[in-house]
């Protein structure tokens, strides 16, 4: 065995003398390695079991190849060859909308009555096992998510009780948005107003201090009258602005972790139409009229796209016959979106990229999914962005006009695909007295943009909202006439390619980082709670919570925490990290 070792030493030297001073001629360097191997005699069983050790070391370094980043040229099946392994038949896997979050539970509960989730709620405190109250899945940063376990209240989706003449309607809280518009159309009532889509269950937009637009109409948990919520240690609880009403004001905008919300009785109004206004303006002409406008429309927003002078300005209010105005347009669906067709054709061939065999014919895509498909191209060419932004400017130039609907219609607005989204709010002042605070933080925001090259698509989104008296809302106010802008940016993901998505992220987290160290502090902004995302540094979480703070009620909201979810069976990470505990859970 030892005049084996002996030799096995001296080749090793030979080989580390080899590779750290190599020959000039490497032919000679290779045959004289190989004649000093070859003159001295090593059983057959010995090769063998070293060609195996060989062979094993190259297997993991293709392993390990095949499974770590490679260069932004690499095929993308590269990358997938070991990122998942087979899941268990009990395995629930459940993402967001955009696909940004996602977790594997083998917990997840869908009561179908009270009775049922108050026996899951008992029975998961005793056990102490997590069930975060989960809804539709939409929030961009996954805050309902939790790998130990969810409940959600989807089979829980029934209208209960109208009130005409009240004008209220009481709910299961997994009923979806657009469930309950469609139930309350035939009592001539609907919501006072919407967010941008309508899949949300209730209980989830009244929880995360969800919003619409308009500087006269608050965030949605103001519609919220009373509620019956499910908690570990008190059971069913009933709170109302008479009921209970400090812990019905912060349970409002609780972010699931009071209690799960089973039932809310919500303010209603009456049917509605209403006359949108879609027009093209610049940042100028707003400034001239941004005050008049906050305070004369019922509805507004402003679509600001980067890279360009554009600002498309879209004005709701109710519709009256005496004022109809001429709905014609200059131009049709068909040409205003022509222009959009003519750039994807042409990148097309500047990228040399074939349509798919199965692609829908170009002329039935909508305006926002050949905005996918053009940035999908090229996503972080700031360039190229530019020039789909030009694009997308030139369209609504020629998508200007009025449209008549029932509120519910036009309150909607098509968002484009997955997407990661930050949103911030900030106070702009008072509806008497705006401070212009919001177009401030705007125009700072395009000199970013454009100093830093940021590959920023359009549009960047602002709306408007009066304050929330919940004291956990992003709009929270003691104020009754403050109004508060939200800002939203975001980028797209436009594709399932795991690299490219990687590469977004990472470029929209800088985009991110740069408004944040820019501008939230300046302007007093904060995440909607939607969209807030935890930092992964220890000094920048801790920054955030101090933050989080001193703006809301955190002592309140973690004491009534305590006493109502003791185990903490409703909250999971994200909560946790946002709003840390003193005390661990017995």
């Amino acid at each position: 065995m030892q005049p084996l070792f002996s030799r096995l030493l001296r080749r090793s030297s030979l080989l580390r003398h080899h590779l750290l001073n190599p020959n000039p001629n490497p032919n000679l360097s290779h045959l004289h390695l190989l004649r000093s191997f070859s003159s001295s005699s090593v059983p057959d069983s010995d090769i063998r079991k070293y060609a195996g050790y060989f062979v094993l070391l190259l297997g993991c370094g293709a392993a390990t190849y095949y499974s770590f980043p490679f260069p932004a040229d690499a095929k993308h099946k590269r990358a997938q060859i070991f990122k998942y392994a087979p899941l268990p038949d009990d395995l629930h896997t459940v993402s967001n909308w955009s696909g940004t979050h996602e977790v594997a539970t083998r917990v997840f509960l869908q009561p179908e009555s009270i009775p049922d989730l108050e026996k899951l709620v008992k029975e998961a405190n005793e056990k102490k096992q997590r069930i975060r109250p989960v809804g539709s899945g939409l929030s961009p940063n996954g805050i309902g998510l939790s790998r130990l376990g969810m409940v959600n209240l989807a089979l829980m989706d029934k209208v209960l009780e109208v009130n005409k003449e009240a004008k209220t309607v009481r709910v299961q809280a997994g009923i979806r948005v657009s469930q309950l518009v469609d139930a309350l159309k035939e009592h001539g009532l609907t919501l006072q107003n919407f967010a941008s889509i309508r899949e949300q269950q209730i209980g989830g937009i009244v929880q995360v201090g969800a919003h619409g637009t308009g500087a006269k109409l608050p965030p949605i948990d103001e519609q919220v009258i009373s509620m019956k919520i499910v908690t570990p240690a008190k059971g069913t609880i009933e709170v109302s602005k008479e009921k209970n009403p400090e812990l019905f004001y912060l349970a409002r905008c609780g972010l699931g972790a009071l209690g799960v919300v089973a039932e809310v009785t919500l303010q209603c109004v009456e049917r509605h139409e209403l006359v949108e206004h879609t027009f093209v303006s610049n940042a100028d002409e707003i400034k001239k009229n941004h005050k008049k406008w906050l305070g004369e429309n019922k509805h507004i927003k402003y679509l600001w796209i980067p890279y360009t002078d554009t600002v498309v300005v879209v004005k709701c209010n109710t519709f009256s016959k005496r004022k109809s105005p001429k709905l014609t347009s200059k131009y049709t669906k068909d040409e205003a979106i022509q222009h959009v067709r003519n750039l994807y054709q042409e990148s097309l061939a500047k990228y040399r990229v074939q349509p798919a065999a199965d692609e829908p014919n170009i002329n039935e895509l909508s305006f926002t999914e050949l905005r996918d498909k053009l940035i999908a191209l090229d996503p972080l060419n700031k360039d190229h962005v530019m020039k789909v932004n030009k694009a997308e400017a030139e369209y609504w130039k020629k998508s200007e006009g009025y449209r008549v609907g029932w509120s519910d219609e036009i309150l909607g607005f098509d968002c484009g695909g997955q997407q990661w989204v930050s949103e911030t709010c900030f106070p702009t002042g008072s509806l008497a007295k705006p401070n212009m605070k919001d177009l401030e933080y705007i125009e700072e925001l395009m000199k970013l943009i454009e100093k830093e090259d940021v590959p920023a698509p359009a549009p960047i989104e602002q709306r408007w909202t009066a304050r929330s008296k919940s004291p956990m809302s992003i709009a929270s106010s003691p104020h009754e006439d403050d109004i508060f802008s939200w800002v939203g940016i975001i980028m797209y993901l436009p594709t399932m390619d795991v690299r490219q998505r990687k590469d977004i992220t990472e470029e929209f987290f800088h985009y991110r980082h740069l408004s944040q160290s820019s501008l939230w502090d300046h302007y007093c902004a904060f995440e909607h709670w939607a969209k807030i995302e935890v930092p992964k540094d220890k000094e920048e979480l801790a920054e955030l919570q101090d933050r989080l703070r001193k703006r809301f009620p955190v002592d309140a909201f973690n004491k009534a925490r305590k006493e109502l979810d003791p185990n903490r069976i409703l909250s999971n990470a994200k909560l946790d990290k946002l709003f840390p505990l003193l005390e661990s859970p017995q």
